[in-house]
Order: C-alpha cells, then structure tokens, then sequence
C-alpha cells in the first residue's frame, strides 16, 4: 500500500530527524527569542530546495514547495511551533538543555522535528500537485506567535486553502491519533480584580472594611457561575489562581485592599460572554454589598481550538489509511488548555490533531520539568503531514 510506503520512506532517514530534535533539545528558545532554531530550520529547508522566508512574524520561518505539478492552484498550510518554556531541566538527558532555566518541555522540539521529516519527504518525491506551505511558527507559549505571524501577513503572502497542526500527547499511546470534529483546545483568558476596602486594626474590624473578607466572599461567588449558569453539556472553568492582600508578619493589621487574578476557559462565544457578563455582575454585586471599590478587567487572549468538521474527519481518514483504525481516536475529549493555532483556524479551515507518545502514567506531562519528547513517534507525524498534502493535492496518476 502507497501510504505505508511513506512512512517506511521517512523511517529510513529517522536517525537524522532524532539528532536534530536532540539538538533542539539542548538549545532552546523562548518565544520570539529562536534565532538559532529559526536558522536551523531556514537552512534545512534551503538545502532541500525550498523557498525559504525568514522572519515571518518576528523569529518565524515560511518554507514553500511547488508539487511535480502546480495545475491545481491549491495550497495546504502545515505548521509547527519551535518555542521552549522557562523552566528549569530535571531530566538526566544526555541532551539536556544547555541553556539554564529554559527547556523544551511542551514537545515543540519535537513538532518542528516532524515537519522538518516531512519537508524532506515532500521534496524528494513532490508527489501532489499544487503548493505546500511551511510554517515555522514562533511563541506559541503565550505570546501569540501565531497572530504575530497573521499580522505579518502570513495567509496574505503565502496562501493556504487548508491548514493542519499536530500536538504530541503524553496520554496517547505512542502513533496513535486523536482528533476531535470541532473544539479541541478552549479559549484562555484572564482577568485581574482589584478590592479597595479600608484597613485598620485587627483587633477592631468594625471601623474597617476588609478587603481579605471581600475577597473570600467573591471567590466562592465567582464558583457558582459555572456551576449555576453554564448548561451542563457544555463546559466553563473560572479559576482564581492567585491572591494577594495585607503581610504575613502583620498579623493584626486589616490591609486596605487586595488583588485576584485568574483564568477563564471556555468552548463557546456564547458561553465566553455569558461567563464574562456574570462575572461583571457578581463583581458589582459584591461591591455594592459591602460598600467597596472592584476594578474588574478582563482580558481575552487566545480564542478556542476548533476544527472543521470536513477537515477532522479527513486527518482521522489518513490516519486510518497510515495506521489502521484502532490506532485512530475520531472523538478524543477536547482540552481545557489553548492553543494559539486557534488564531490561524478562524482565518483558514483546517485541523489540529494529537500525536500520541505516551510516558503519561509515569509522569512524563507537558509542563513539566522532566518531560522529553518521544522521538519514535517522529516518523508517525510526519507521515500524517505528507499524506495529507498527498490526498489534498493528488497527482492523477497518485495512488
């Protein structure tokens, strides 16, 4: 079968894919900061014969590829993010990092790996006909590497009638393929609180108005609004992740105010603005009750990772064709964590998928400062890449 060829073909070059990952390894980058990555990467798709663009969105890199034919004036978009994150290696690698307190330890190594696999496939056979875009993609851990790229004109300059992106997943076993024919990832936002109450003496609270017990009031209000407002099937997190109020040595002194922030995530606009809309109203709420000043803002960050149903369905039948069906989730449960692939998603219509490696049940997580990417999988993803060029773009005489 031709597609099973594809992935021996890759495997037969899946040393050099390795050292390279474990070279990205050792170097990483923070976002907008991957100058030796972004370097890397030009000059490894140079050598194959792309057209390279660099400094697309900053640190980012284009690669573009013309198939054996370019008669059907269609262009597939692959992207991959290359940034690393700042925390401190654990891990008793042989490449560990080199740079300190700085690791790959969301896999993003691992993702440009992959599609570097399939950037030399894809121009050593050019079996498609139209044009495959490459997007390198910086500062996807917060920074919005994706919008930077957008704003830079990315789908402007470089047009893509489809785009893909894979993640690995440590809870996947290793190949296997998870995609999801709509949400994938949610909306992140934050928001910040400030209570200005009045401070005083502990031992006389009455003459104060104390921020500590506002805060307390509000945190377990701002519980209910999922709980007591968001319709069962879907799903919302409100999530106060830190406060800040008085000193811990001044144990008998109200302070006068106090500081909250959070994160907000959710699947839908619609469930996004309720959230938002209750919280404004809980906020004044509890102003008005005990007499205080809040200053609420919210920020919307990253919208939500959703795919095209057409274009999930159609990663999950590559999949199948590469892999066979039980190595193929179709309906893996959507993450409460984002994605800034989302940016691109809503400009294009596209897919983002999982790329099972496993080590889940022995703590290898994302984020984590023991996390290594399993490079077994790395002829899998890039297998995926190719195909879904190959079967978008067909050459007629293509199997």
């Amino acid at each position: 079968m031709y597609a099973k060829r594809v992935f021996e073909a890759i495997s037969h070059f899946h040393a050099d894919l390795t050292a390279f990952r474990q070279d990205i390894h050792a170097h990483p980058e923070l976002g907008f900061q991957e100058v030796r990555t972004s370097s890397l990467v030009a000059n490894a798709l140079s050598a194959l014969g792309y057209q390279v663009h660099r400094n697309v969105g900053k640190t980012g890199v284009v690669g573009v590829l013309d198939g054996k034919r370019n008669t059907s004036g269609r262009s597939i978009g692959l992207r991959a993010d290359m940034d690393a994150l700042p925390i401190l290696e654990q891990g008793d690698v042989p490449y560990a990092s080199t740079n300190p307190g700085v690791m790959h330890a969301c896999g993003h190594d691992g993702h440009t790996t992959v599609l570097l696999g399939a950037a030399r496939y894809l121009a050593e056979t050019r079996n498609f006909d139209g044009r495959v875009v490459l997007i390198f993609q910086p500062a996807e851990e917060g920074l919005g590497g994706s919008k930077a790229m957008l704003d830079d004109g990315l789908f402007e300059r470089f047009p893509c009638e489809a785009i893909y992106a894979l993640h690995n997943w440590p809870g996947l076993p290793p190949g296997v393929i998870g995609v999801n024919p709509g949400p994938m990832m949610a909306a992140a936002d934050h928001f910040e609180i400030h209570i200005q109450g009045r401070g005083g003496h502990g031992a006389h609270a009455y003459q104060t108005n104390d921020p500590v017990v506002i805060a307390a009031q509000l945190i377990t209000a701002l519980q209910t609004i999922v709980s007591r407002n968001v319709p069962a099937p879907e799903s919302a997190v409100v999530t106060v992740a830190a406060v800040n109020a008085g000193n811990l040595q001044a144990m008998n002194v109200i302070p006068k105010d106090a500081r909250m922030v959070g994160t907000v995530r959710t699947f839908s606009p619609v469930v996004q603005e309720q959230v938002i809309q209750r919280m404004e109203e809980v906020v004044a709420g509890i102003a008005a009750a005990f007499k205080a000043t809040i200053d609420f803002r919210y920020h919307r960050l990253f919208p939500a990772t959703v795919n095209t149903p057409e274009h999930a369905e159609f990663v999950a039948d590559v999949a199948t064709e590469l892999f066979g069906a039980d190595m193929v989730v179709s309906n893996l449960v959507p993450s409460m964590g984002s994605e800034d692939f989302s940016f691109m998603l809503q400009q294009r219509p596209g897919a983002y998928f999982r790329l099972g490696q496993g080590g889940a049940e022995k703590g290898c997580v994302l984020h984590n400062s023991a996390f290594d990417f399993n490079d077994a999988v790395i002829p899998a993803g890039s297998a995926m890449f190719c195909r879904l060029v190959e079967r978008s773009m067909p050459l007629s005489t293509q199997p």
